[in-house]
């Protein structure tokens, strides 16, 4: 079986080195680099299945180099901040991170992130595998989790994986509230180790995306979550 590869970007090689030890002993296959210029050219020799990636880097700093990759790829990306940067974690987010973790880190909570990021994204093609076709219905929305497409007023409307998981989960249970605890478990996985801002943020996104209609919603519970909100006709 081959390993999966993990992409580590960081300008302290100390650092790079460490968490390369703690993956390398996972059984994973590393390669460190210190600067985004080199993040990307190894991007596309090394070909990772994820990548760490430092915020504050010479020349190009992370997040140019999230928005660079997230031009052409949807690999998992776990943007990491030592404590006291300034770090925006809607921003990084908004760009494509798949999660977020701030230096100093515990090597087994870094680890299980890895995990989860991995675990979620190889479970995506899965999906889309699937002969059953796996499509949501509404008034001038169509979400199709087959192919990863969303249809509004009849035009096609790009979303990263994660919002479209999101919307379509939450719409093809029409009425149903979940928690931010609820959707953070079914989305981004039982092992992610985030805060209710991440969901937060997406349903943000989407309804910037989708805008306002007459026949359903994406409506905030409040003190307890969401629910896609659809009007009976």
């Amino acid at each position: 079986m081959n390993k999966q590869k993990i992409l580590i970007v960081d300008d302290d090689a100390n650092i790079a080195e460490l968490i390369s030890l703690y993956l390398t002993k996972e059984c994973y296959e590393t390669k460190t680099v210190g600067d985004g210029e080199a993040a990307l050219t190894a991007f596309h020799s090394f070909q990772p299945d994820l990548i760490l990636l430092d915020l504050m880097l010479p020349g190009i700093d992370g997040y140019q180099v999230c928005r660079e990759i997230r031009r052409e790829s949807q690999t998992p990306i776990i943007m990491m901040s030592a404590k006291g940067e300034v770090f925006d974690k809607v921003l990084g987010l908004e760009l494509g991170a798949d999660d977020y973790i701030i230096k100093p880190f515990d090597s087994k909570e870094m680890v299980a992130r890895v995990k989860a990021v991995l675990r979620r994204s190889v479970q995506q093609p899965q999906i889309t595998d699937q002969p059953a076709v796996k499509i949501v219905r509404l008034p001038n929305l169509t979400v199709n989790l087959t192919n990863y497409s969303v249809t509004c007023d009849g035009k096609n409307i790009d979303m990263p994986p994660k919002e479209l998981e999101l919307l379509y989960f939450l719409a093809s249970s029409p009425n149903q509230v979940f928690t931010r605890e609820q959707l953070l478990d079914h989305i981004w996985g039982y092992e992610y180790v985030g805060d209710s801002r991440t969901v937060d943020v997406h349903v943000k996104r989407l309804r910037e995306k989708l805008g306002d209609h007459d026949g359903w919603r994406l409506a905030t519970v409040w003190g307890i979550g969401y629910r896609f909100e659809v009007k009976d006709h």
